[in-house]
């Protein structure tokens, strides 16, 4: 029940209303009290002082009893509520208008007396009840002074037996109970509006809640509308709901992304089964007809074999190469070696280690480098690799009559390399995947069948490494163009 937000937010609105009203209550009841004793004390503030005056009590230390049983009696017909007490000097009970065995206290403190006895105390002012041990009332007292000394006090009760019993009756009266139902009717009232007030307020948690549960039941694969855009948001309620909605579609995607990279990784450990078993098998055949068939075999019939088994062997080496590379620039080991070198000549250099290929393929390769192209700052082994692969990957799909173009060019800092060629191009629908390892394009009668890549997924991850990207564009037929850019190193002048 409450493991609602709700729930506990209602608990403890009502709590905190029940110690609100309890303490309004007792101070109520509190607050009559004092004001009761505060009034009767205003009220008779010089009572005592007026009994003294008028009335002589006390001469020479002994106690007039017959004067003092008389004007106890007639003050007890005109007030009955007052009760009086004559003291001594030290505070010692000498006589009371009390009925008898009601006295409890031979003392009565005298701190209060003399507190009230300087003048303009804070009243009410409370003293000791004779007839209880505990309780304190107000009074009023007057010193009783005779041939100059202080002869004791004349100590008035202000709330007698008979209005303390007047007080119960008044705390369990009609009006008492009329106000406590009241203050509770407007209580149970600020309850229910602070509810429906907490009810509308968490609307938007509540919904927002049940949006994240639907989101986790459905695997966080669901995407969740958002209720609230981000230019909308007016409280923190609001931030809230904007920041799940946008961390909901960020988990979407990244389910989305994986379910693809897992159907990769299953089409991945599929091609790499299938490119590593074909130069494997192949190699091992050969092998196994040289070894069973190595003195019927000519000389040239052997040389053949083994040119075919280093064919396959060579073949191997290199994906297998090309997998430690790609794992290390995946798990960023390799980090570039940033140095300034030229890019045109090193363009030129590794066009010339595919020259011979080319012209076996009949394949033309042009480079056009602009006069006064920068030193570029990169690590020059990197980018050599980069250039391996897209020179060797335009001369896997480019035809016989082919041209491979290669252009350098500097533009506001930054120099640009595109490797052109008039091969065959790739589809659109396939542009988006051709850097992810492994992948195989589309069969193609002009491709030379090397198999699946990890060129084009190495060099993507060297450019980014650099801060660039490796961008593609093609069409069918027509060819392919493939380009990435580097900074320009600019030397200081002395």
């Amino acid at each position: 029940m409450l493991r609602t937000l709700y729930a506990k937010l209602a608990l403890a609105l009502f709590a905190l209303f029940c110690l609100v009203g309890g303490v309004f209550l007792v101070a109520a009841l509190y607050s009559a009290h004092m004001y009761q004793q505060e009034v009767a004390q205003r009220l008779n503030y010089d009572l005592a002082s007026h009994i003294v005056h008028e009335h002589i009590l006390l001469q020479d230390g002994k106690v007039n009893q017959n004067g003092l049983e008389a004007l106890f009696h007639d003050l007890m017909i005109i007030n009955p509520s007052l009760e009086f007490y004559l003291l001594a000097a030290d505070g010692k009970v000498l006589s009371y208008s009390a009925a008898p065995g009601k006295v409890v206290r031979d003392h009565v403190s005298l701190g209060p007396v003399l507190n009230m006895l300087e003048g303009n105390p804070n009243l009410p002012v409370l003293g000791d009840d004779p007839r209880n041990h505990d309780r304190q009332k107000a009074f009023s007292v007057a010193p009783i002074i005779s041939n100059g000394e202080l002869q004791g006090y004349i100590y008035a009760i202000l709330g007698s037996e008979q209005v303390d019993h007047i007080t119960e009756l008044l705390e369990h009266s009609f009006i008492m109970r009329w106000s406590a139902l009241a203050v509770g009717a407007a209580l149970i009232f600020a309850l229910v509006a602070g509810l429906l007030v907490f009810a509308f307020l968490t609307r938007r948690l509540r919904r927002l809640s049940s949006n994240m549960e639907a989101f986790r039941r459905e695997n966080f694969s669901a995407p969740v509308p958002g209720q609230v855009r981000s230019g909308e948001a007016s409280d923190e309620i609001d931030r809230l709901d904007i920041s799940f909605s946008e961390m909901a579609r960020h988990i979407h995607a990244q389910m989305e992304r994986l379910r693809e990279t897992d159907s990769l990784r299953r089409e991945l450990v599929a091609n790499v089964s299938h490119d590593l078993r074909t130069p494997l098998a192949s190699l091992q055949g050969y092998l196994e007809t040289l070894a069973l068939k190595d003195k019927e075999l000519s000389s040239e019939e052997r040389q053949a074999y083994l040119g075919t088994a280093c064919r396959h062997a060579d073949r191997l080496t290199r994906l297998v190469f090309e997998l430690f590379e790609l794992a290390k620039l995946d798990a960023k080991e390799l980090k570039p070696n940033r140095e300034p070198f030229p890019l045109a000549e090193l363009v030129q250099d590794v066009t010339q280690k595919f020259n011979l290929r080319a012209e076996q393929q009949g394949v033309r390769i042009v480079v056009d480098a602009m006069p006064d192209v920068p030193f570029a700052e990169a690590d020059i082994g990197m980018i050599e690799r980069v250039l391996d692969n897209l020179i060797d990957n335009a001369l896997q799909h480019t035809p016989q009559g082919g041209v491979i173009q290669i252009t350098v060019a500097d533009k506001a800092g930054q120099i640009t390399v595109r490797v052109q060629d008039s091969g065959t191009g790739i589809p659109e629908n396939e542009l988006p995947h051709i850097f992810e390892r492994f992948y195989r394009k589309a069969s193609s009668g002009h491709d030379n069948g090397a198999g699946a890549g990890l060129g084009l997924a190495i060099s993507q991850r060297i450019v980014e490494l650099h801060g660039s990207s490796l961008s593609v564009s093609s069409v069918i037929d027509q060819g392919s163009e493939f380009a990435f850019s580097l900074p320009a190193h600019h030397f200081s002048h002395a």
